[in-house]
């Protein structure tokens, strides 16, 4: 179990935010989609407050409070953590209370995971659930949490997949039956890793009709498996669909593979709520890639190849539009988790998502997204999952 962490906003008193970088641009506010949760086009995701992507240095200087801050002024009124992120609930839940006074509880969401500690550590008992969302409460320092989601089901259900790797997108099809998904299948629980979840679902029910937590969902790396288990829980009692579903690194640049289940997660499972996240898929669409990602050589090649076409400059912002633009209301109409790490990765990040509101991307660049799109094909990891677990 994670133990709440000694971070702080202590910092030098010497040291100041730089009010004039903390400013919103003027007219920028992003706006929100039309969905049941009421959330902004942008959520900001919060795992960057965590030391798999800053130092403690950097975590426990004024920086967290001032993209909160700021991420709030431009309508970014929703945040993504995990009690698996190591300290970002307390870095953020800091944060938060630092700008109260500016942006009451009420003006913002908390989305939070549990079920997930360590890299190799699940617990989806009902005990380790309650406690799990018990500390997220603490660490976040509220009375309750907007959205808990079970964390990366795909460890803890019953493995039910076609494939490890490569593109999924037939489990829609011809490849239904590997994947779990035939028509009068959806309720059945294929074993005990299946019942796993839904015991840990039937726990976050319980705190919902304690007010603790107001929507529960489950989010995960396979979207056939989000799809299959999405199913399993609507079809078995209480017969109640998943308030909230999160994919992330399948609307990306190089892999919008949850484009294609979006209307099964809709129609099919009746999900109230779907949000995409990670444009970058954890940082692999970024100069540096993480040491720990698991993407293989050959798709870290085909990333350099697609940047390649950008002359090195340009390839993040493009690739953060491109998410964007997919997930905006004139295609899939999904919020999208955006991490960042300091004030100016969030004006940036406004920037390019008040820059595909405005239509403002040019032929050129245009040319060069197909380029790269082009190159991901060409290198067969166009629309390509890794395996996971």
């Amino acid at each position: 179990m994670v133990a709440p962490s000694p971070i702080s906003l202590s910092v030098p008193s010497e040291v100041a935010p730089d009010e004039e970088e903390d400013k919103a641009l003027p007219g920028a506010s992003v706006a929100l989609l039309e969905n049941s949760l009421h959330l902004p086009s942008l959520i900001l995701g919060a795992g960057t407050l965590s030391n798999q992507y800053n130092t403690n240095d950097h975590l426990s200087g004024f920086a967290p409070m001032r993209l909160v801050r700021l991420a709030l002024r431009y309508g970014i009124k929703a945040f993504d953590t995990s009690i698996y992120y190591g300290p970002s609930e307390v870095v953020l839940g800091n944060a938060l209370r630092s700008v109260r006074d500016e942006f009451p509880r009420e003006s913002y969401q908390l989305m939070t995971k549990c079920g997930r500690f360590g890299a190799n550590a699940f617990d989806y008992s009902s005990a380790a659930i309650r406690n799990s969302v018990s500390q997220s409460l603490q660490r976040l320092q509220t009375p309750y949490l907007d959205t808990v989601y079970l964390h990366d089901v795909e460890f803890v259900c019953t493995p039910v997949q076609g494939k490890q790797t490569g593109n999924h997108a037939s489990a829609l099809t011809e490849d239904k039956a590997a994947y779990g998904l035939e028509e009068g299948q959806e309720g059945k629980i294929h074993g005990e890793g299946d019942q796993k979840v839904l015991d840990a679902f039937t726990e976050l029910r319980k705190m919902k009709e304690e007010g603790l937590v107001r929507n529960i969902g489950i989010t995960g790396y396979p979207v056939a498996t989000l799809l299959r288990l999405s199913l399993l829980i609507l079809h078995n009692p209480p017969y109640e669909p998943v308030d909230v579903l999160l994919s992330y690194s399948h609307i990306s640049l190089q892999n919008s593979t949850f484009a294609q289940f979006v209307p099964h997660f809709r129609q099919r499972a009746k999900v109230k709520q779907l949000i995409a996240a990670s444009p970058f898929s954890m940082g692999l669409l970024t100069p540096s890639i993480p040491h720990w990602h698991p993407s293989p050589e050959g798709l870290r090649e085909a990333v350099t190849q697609a940047r390649a076409e950008y002359n090195g400059d340009g390839f993040v912002d493009a690739a953060l539009a491109y998410s964007i633009r997919r997930c905006g209301p004139e295609d899939l109409n999904v919020p999208l988790v955006v991490g960042v790490s300091s004030p100016a990765e969030v004006h940036k990040c406004v920037k390019v998502w008040r820059k595909v509101q405005e239509g403002l991307t040019n032929d050129d660049e245009r040319l060069k997204e197909v380029k790269a799109l082009k190159a991901f094909s060409e290198a067969g990891y166009l629309d390509w999952s890794w395996a996971s677990p």
